[in-house]
């Protein structure tokens, strides 16, 4: 390519991306890996503290569920990595960029259920956020993953409110 072509031009990556436009993806990914965290600690917090007569069967969703929450944040990070940035890693950082509120001293299954949905779907909508800034930027790769994030959320509040609807209409 000569100087002439070049200019207006935009330098790719590694794999091929615009590399212009993708600090705005690894913002939107750090994003999403600080919501991942709040969650992940939400999640763990209640799996050891749920109380109530439907104990067992929460304590075991909610280990599949903080399981589930480190691998997605796994992913996250290893595409930030993958775009050629830093994934964020103090809870400092997470805190201060995830927009998700930490759940503390929440012991009562349907409480914590309920929190669980509000948090999926705060966590859904970072993700389409994060999608749209992906897809404006033509990287395949971030959109793909955030997709089968945001599907797998999505039925983990069907199944949640599932869940409560069962439970809360014998309250």
């Amino acid at each position: 390519m000569n100087a002439t072509q070049a200019q207006g031009q935009s330098q790719q990556n590694q794999i091929g991306l615009d590399g212009d436009k993708l600090e705005t993806t690894a913002n939107a990914l750090n994003e999403v890996l600080a919501a991942y965290h709040v969650l992940y600690q939400n999640l763990r917090g209640f799996h050891w503290n749920v109380k109530g007569h439907r104990f067992f069967e929460l304590h075991q969703k909610y280990e599949e569920l903080y399981e589930q929450a480190k691998e997605y944040i796994d992913l996250a990070a290893e595409r930030i990595l993958t775009l050629g940035y830093t994934p964020y890693h103090t809870m400092t950082d997470f805190l201060s960029i995830s927009g998700m509120q930490e759940a503390k001293n929440v012991f009562q299954d349907v409480e914590i259920v309920k929190l669980t949905v509000r948090d999926y779907g705060q966590m859904i909508n970072k993700l389409r956020r994060a999608w749209e800034t992906a897809d404006s930027n033509e990287d395949v790769g971030t959109t793909n993953m955030l997709e089968e994030f945001i599907g797998s959320h999505e039925k983990t509040i069907w199944m949640l409110n599932s869940w409560l609807n069962k439970f809360t209409a014998n309250i």
